[in-house]
């Protein structure tokens, strides 16, 4: 079945555009509510947001559509994306949504969908309700219509949760923390629950406005993170998404540090305390080769999914992994969270710092990356990677690298972008490769 409305994370789109109105999102809610009306007891959903101005639009819309199918609605406010499944399953509820555009600027916005078990919705449930967008739903009776009430404490209930992450006997006194949350989700919460382990935190990117959400702050504009750790002198510095599923951090003397590097460090402590599970890691295609060569001098695996946070818990539900993650943050770690959680990953890399009595620095490079570039070629429609003339450029790319490098190649699931990504043991190669590929992808798609 084509997907015309579900991503590889949800439904994306620019807010009043496209899949993204206040009339899908309540057909949404409907098809959704819907979906999980099994068994005969009162149906709920929770339902979460980040701090877009089209938050409130679409929220309104969503409770329309629960609450007309006959399931009572609970609503956090704005809160991370991992919050929303975490309270999901503590409020017994049937379904949850996160409205999120996740990095994306303000005018894009999103749903997200997860089960009653707090994990993304499965392709089967996915494929089902949007077979059922293009039916009208049977509403329910008068007396049968949901209510909706907010709750007061969802904040508290998740900092608590991210807290009894780490052991009681770790603390954070005498780290300054520079944290900054994008002006999303985690505004309130990630702060919080940082200061509360005792660390002194500058937060930044605290302010929403509805229109400042990823702009200039969060894990994909490092920046501000990077200027705050310099100017405070801190010893570390948190750099979150506009959901908080993402993490990217920057070390005392402002250098990034990536999910790859993440990984790394949080697979190796696990793995010396016997508390890995699977034998290794689970990444993506993206990874790069340094992660890879680097966890198989410990004896470790490295085993790489599609691109997706869901494919990547896909891989670690299968093989019984509970660490895995992407280049770009995001870290799921399975025996604190159902998806990933910026905030619990942070805390992680924390309490190493704490307990290993080393610089940020010296603890969190633990691998020289393979020389790697990434590069986007916007497109306006067409599928350019199956022109002849695109694939004779692939083929003498794949040839070159063979046994020195990678080469990825793929469609993004939520732009209309071609992503070339080429890696090797020579820098100058790559940059060929990669030019060469873009170049053939522009002419192919005119």
């Amino acid at each position: 079945m084509t997907r015309n409305y579900f991503g590889t994370d949800g439904i994306r789109g620019r807010t009043n555009a496209g899949v993204m109105t206040a009339e899908v999102a309540m057909k949404v809610g409907q098809a959704a509510g819907k979906r999980f009306l099994r068994g005969s007891h009162r149906h709920r959903v929770v339902i979460g947001k980040d701090t877009r101005l089209s938050g409130y639009m679409l929220e309104n819309a969503l409770v329309a559509g629960f609450t007309s199918v006959g399931m009572d609605v609970v609503l956090l406010g704005p809160m991370p994306t991992p919050a929303v499944a975490l309270l999901t399953r503590e409020l017994r509820a049937d379904v949850g949504v996160m409205i999120s555009a996740s990095h994306n600027p303000f005018e894009d916005n999103g749903i997200k969908l997860f089960g009653p078990d707090g994990f993304k919705l499965s392709d089967e449930d996915e494929l089902a309700i949007e077979a059922m967008l293009g039916t009208t739903q049977q509403l329910a009776p008068a007396p049968d219509i949901g209510r909706a009430r907010r709750i007061d404490d969802a904040r508290g209930r998740y900092i608590h949760a991210v807290k009894a992450s780490l052991p009681d006997d770790v603390r954070l006194d005498g780290l300054k923390i520079v944290v900054d949350c994008a002006h999303g989700a985690a505004y309130q919460v990630a702060p919080s629950a940082i200061w509360e382990l005792g660390a002194e935190v500058i937060a930044i990117g605290v302010g929403p406005n509805g229109k400042n959400i990823n702009d200039g702050f969060g894990s994909t504009s490092l920046g501000a993170v990077k200027q705050a750790v310099a100017a405070e002198g801190a010893d570390i510095g948190i750099a979150l998404d506009g959901d908080a599923d993402r993490l990217i951090v920057v070390d005392e003397k402002g250098q990034t540090v990536d999910g790859d590097q993440l990984m790394a460090l949080i697979g190796t402590r696990l793995a010396e305390q016997g508390t890995l599970r699977g034998g290794g890691v689970v990444a993506t295609v993206m990874s790069n080769l340094g992660l890879e060569r680097y966890l198989a001098g410990l004896g470790l695996d490295l085993v790489r999914a599609k691109v997706g946070d869901r494919y990547v818990l896909e891989a670690m539900k299968a093989g019984g992994y509970n660490v895995g993650g992407e280049q770009s943050g995001h870290m799921i770690l399975l025996d604190h969270a159902t998806t990933g959680d910026g905030t619990i990953a942070a805390l992680q890399v924390l309490g190493a710092l704490v307990q290993s009595g080393k610089r940020a620095s010296e603890l969190l490079h633990l691998f020289d990356p393979v020389p790697q570039l990434l590069r986007n070629v916007r497109i306006g429609g067409g599928k350019p990677l199956e022109a002849d003339s695109v694939k004779a450029v692939i083929a003498d790319a794949e040839a070159r690298l063979a046994g020195r490098g990678r080469l990825v190649i793929r469609p993004s699931g939520t732009e209309p972008v071609i992503r070339v990504m080429a890696e090797g043991d020579d820098a100058a190669e790559v940059e060929e490769v990669v030019a060469a590929i873009c170049h053939a992808v522009e002419m192919a798609a005119g």
